[in-house]
């Protein structure tokens, strides 16, 4: 049996089972009971009425956070000579193309976000093996096959995530750090949860947002009540 440790008791003593809150007293016990000795992240897991096996429930989406994520993303960006000064001055840590294919072919993945124009997806294609079980494989559909690249580097420098529901219904989501003010947080998790709730498929019956918890990493979750989500 794993010990638990002084930290996570004082933490769970601070819980009440079975309880549950509002989005803005969970940020407030989420930081009480965060066990973590460095900055750690806070995250919103949300369980929706949906059947990913569906394709038109198979939720998948961006959302630009208000106050950002708390950390700073690598962000690689595959485009044509033309484009490269753009996605440098918009904050692109990496650009090329064919010597940037070969350092991640090479077995590179020191990196966050990956954006491609349409013209480069052939070659970028290619790394589909590499990419893809990451989740770093452009997709217009978040935003990161464009030709519009300082755009699209500068949204997500700014705060910008992208979510992909799991094979169990469920959105996990980072919404910032456990040092942020907790109205910060509270405006980056209410603007994450409007997005789903815009997001609702026609063909999803009964109840939508079924379970919310918010926790810290390592820490308790905090489980949310569905009903004070508007």
């Amino acid at each position: 049996m794993a010990k638990v440790s002084k930290k996570r008791k004082a933490a769970n003593a601070k819980m009440e089972p079975n309880k549950l809150h509002s989005i803005k007293e969970a940020v407030a016990l989420v930081k009480q009971v965060n066990t973590a000795k460095f900055n750690a992240s806070v995250d919103l897991h949300i369980n929706l009425g949906v059947d990913p096996r569906k394709a038109d429930q198979a939720i998948r989406g961006t959302v630009t956070l208000p106050n950002g994520t708390g950390k700073s993303k690598t962000v690689v960006v595959f485009c044509t000579p033309d484009k490269e000064e753009e996605a440098k001055a918009a904050g692109a840590d990496h650009v090329g193309l064919d010597e940037l294919v070969q350092k991640v072919q090479g077995g590179w993945t020191d990196f966050d976000v990956v954006i491609a124009m349409p013209g480069v997806m052939a070659q970028v294609g290619r790394l589909g093996r590499i990419l893809g079980p990451r989740g770093l494989m452009p997709n217009p559909k978040t935003g990161t096959v464009t030709n519009d690249v300082g755009a699209a580097v500068a949204d997500i420098k700014k705060g910008k995530i992208s979510f992909r529901v799991d094979k169990f219904g469920i959105i996990h989501s980072t919404i910032g750090r456990v040092e942020f003010e907790e109205e910060k947080l509270v405006e980056n998790a209410n603007e994450l949860i409007q997005t789903l709730v815009k997001m609702k498929p026609a063909s999803s019956k009964g109840i939508y947002m079924k379970a919310l918890t918010m926790a810290s990493t390592m820490s308790p979750g905090i489980k949310i009540d569905p009903k004070t989500v508007r």
